[in-house]
């Protein structure tokens, strides 16, 4: 299945604050915030979600196909991903912007404090669907994720219209978009994926419950940090998987993302969902012990280790044929 992800293309500035976020907040001075936070660190990454999913994606083998708005600064980016498995050629080159830029601060508790520049991101709304279909001789499923809002809004129509299902990963532009917009997003979509406290916005955006919004997707897929995943489907049991332990943690960043490009691996591969959860579960595990989104590997050995450890010999000999072309 040839997927198609569409959504942000960034360069990812990511500092690490020794002390704690909360230590510095006052209460009674909340309306009034002015703070200056001296950082250790700084890594320049490569990042933006829909970079950040094609990466995975493209490390399992799939060659997925990124749909964005770049700057021309944006070439040797470029050259990047399509040496990891990613098709490009859809990416839109802005004459007049940069490419977005994503600067995220990390205290010592894993708490972040970020700001994202739009830049070229905001011209993805002049893609058209229908050429990228064209070009690539047919699309699958096409992953919706944060990007210009008019460009989501598009992207899924487009799909609509040309019958192609999607998944609607609204995430960081919940807080942007209106409750009928983030309707419109979602309605239809075959995999809906949050977090756990964009699932409690998207609520409280569109005014619908969890049995609505059921009935509206065909599953929704809630990542909750270290306490692993949640699938539900309309009509069916609640399905909860652990996270795989990553005892030696260093940055949270794109770690959604990746397992993001995981689970789509997995159904993909026709697994059924709590293999396609593990599998999420371990690749964004594996992103945890790296600092940035785009800096580790993935090998099949050390995986089926980790799948073993965590969810016993049975899921491990499930994904060892999917994953047999890791090194």
């Amino acid at each position: 299945m040839r997927i198609a992800v569409t959504g942000s293309i960034a360069t990812d500035h990511l500092m690490s604050f020794p002390g704690s976020f909360t230590d510095q907040l006052l209460a009674d001075r909340l309306d009034r915030v002015s703070l200056s936070f001296l950082a250790d660190e700084l890594e320049i990454r490569r990042g933006g979600v829909a970079a950040n999913i094609s990466f995975g994606l493209g490390l399992l083998g799939l060659r997925p196909v990124l749909v964005g708005a770049v700057g021309a600064d944006f070439e040797p980016y470029r050259v990047w991903l399509k040496q990891h498995g990613v098709d490009t050629d859809s990416v839109l080159v802005s004459e007049d912007h940069h490419t977005a830029r994503f600067v995220c601060t990390t205290d010592r508790a894993q708490n972040q404090i970020a700001t994202f520049y739009a830049g070229a991101m905001a011209e993805a709304r002049r893609i058209d669907l229908r050429a990228v279909t064209e070009r690539t001789g047919g699309l699958g499923l096409v992953m919706v994720s944060p990007d210009d809002p008019e460009a989501m809004l598009r992207h899924t129509r487009a799909c609509r219209d040309l019958g192609i299902p999607f998944a609607a990963d609204p995430s960081q532009q919940l807080a942007r978009l209106s409750g009928a917009e983030v309707v419109e997003l979602v309605d239809g979509a075959r995999w809906l994926f949050t977090n756990e406290y964009e699932s409690a916005l998207l609520l409280e955006r569109t005014g619908l419950t969890v049995p609505q919004v059921l009935r509206r997707v065909g599953c929704w897929v809630t990542t909750e940090g270290a306490a692993g995943a949640r699938v539900r489907r309309d009509g069916h049991p609640e399905l909860t998987v652990p996270a795989v332990p990553a005892p030696g943690a260093v940055d949270p960043t794109g770690v959604g993302d990746a397992f993001r490009a995981g689970f789509l691996a997995g159904t993909a591969w026709d697994l059924p969902e709590r293999h396609a959860a593990r599998l999420g579960c371990v690749v964004a595990a594996t992103v945890l012990d790296h600092v940035g989104t785009q800096e580790y590997r993935l090998y099949r050995d050390p995986l089926l280790a980790r799948l073993r450890s965590t969810y016993g010999t049975d899921c491990a000999d499930r994904l060892a044929t999917p994953l047999r072309g890791l090194a």
